[in-house]
């Protein structure tokens, strides 16, 4: 069943154990955070470097190299993203050093879904002031706000339907960039959609019928690859 979710927040988890990794990415997900995920401190590195999130979830033993190395790389070259430390490791001495490297918080092992998907919004809150639900994007003449569902294009209203909002909204958070079809299913359609590629396709077509009549084109397709939205 399709609902009105639209994104809270960019998240990157980097968690080594595919089980626990796929349960957080699915729940931050069903809870309305765009979210990708890394495996290890390299892939969490190069991630974090060519697509700042808004937050990182990162657990702190990783296979090559520790979480708190991780946040001293990131910080080092100027990325300061918020991070909150995945660990079963609660001792005193490894929370100093994990804040003081510079992460914003300890989420201890084995927590609860509830317990990560607040403590994530409260970080948020805080550090993006500017990413309310009050939030406005725009891309040329179009703008879309998040609060009120309301899409112009000029002084046009436009009307869409939850899945199309979704779509659009997803578009202009990520305005410049070419996403792929893939990635479009995964964040519009979350993580229990069963359905095939196609239904991209369809939900494109709607939106540029709605979007993009007798105007200057805005979504793009870039043959091969997926769609982009851009002035």
């Amino acid at each position: 069943m399709q609902d009105s979710r639209v994104e809270r927040g960019r998240l990157l988890v980097v968690e080594d154990e595919p089980s626990i990794r796929e349960l957080l990415c699915a729940s931050l997900r069903f809870a309305g955070f765009a979210v990708s995920s890394a495996a290890t401190g390299g892939e969490a590195l190069a991630a974090a470097r060519s697509d700042t999130p808004d937050l990182v979830l990162l657990d702190v033993m990783l296979p090559d190299r520790d979480g708190f190395e991780v946040v001293r790389r990131l910080r080092s070259d100027g990325v300061r993203v918020p991070v909150l430390y995945l660990t079963a490791r609660d001792g005193t001495e490894d929370r100093i050093t994990g804040l003081t490297v510079g992460g914003d918080g300890y989420i201890t092992k084995p927590f609860s879904l509830e317990e990560v998907i607040a403590r994530v919004t409260a970080v948020l809150r805080r550090t993006l002031p500017g990413r309310s639900d009050s939030e406005l994007l725009t891309c040329g003449d179009l703008s879309l706000d998040v609060e009120s569902h309301v899409v112009r294009r000029g002084s046009r209203v436009v009307e869409l339907s939850p899945t199309e909002f979704r779509l659009l909204h997803y578009l202009m958070r990520n305005s410049g960039r070419v996403l792929s079809k893939a990635q479009i299913l995964d964040q519009v359609w979350s993580h229990d959609f069963d359905g095939d590629a196609g239904v991209v396709e369809s939900y494109i077509s709607y939106l540029r019928r709605k979007v993009d009549t007798a105007e200057s084109r805005l979504i793009h397709t870039v043959r091969g690859i997926g769609y982009m939205i851009r002035p």
